[in-house]
């Protein structure tokens, strides 16, 4: 997949960006440049090889990891949080709907 001058400047329109021409350029260059890498990781068979959680694993072999215990540390304030706001139902913030 490569894209096209008017693909990047139509992003930036999008994003709400103001890209000059020659930045448009640049990003260009690099946008493709990405998606290249990513063709030529794509291509690469890894039929038969694990995932690895940590890529340290493959060069120290099993890797210990140090964990913490899963303990609530913190008390729970959701109500002090959402005190102040304007409308909240079942713990969640309700917001005005901005998109139909």
């Amino acid at each position: 997949m490569s894209l096209t001058l008017s693909d990047v400047k139509r992003i930036a329109n999008l994003a709400q960006l103001d890209m000059d021409e020659a930045h448009a350029e640049t990003a260009l260059k690099e946008l493709n440049g990405i998606f290249a890498l990513a063709e030529q990781m794509q291509a690469i068979d890894t039929t038969g090889v694990a995932p690895l959680a940590q890529p340290l694993a493959a060069v120290l072999g099993s890797l210990p990891l140090r964990l913490r215990e899963d303990d609530v540390t913190e008390e729970n304030r959701r109500e002090d949080y959402q005190a102040p706001a304007p409308k909240t139902q079942d713990g969640l913030y309700l917001v005005p709907q901005v998109i139909e």
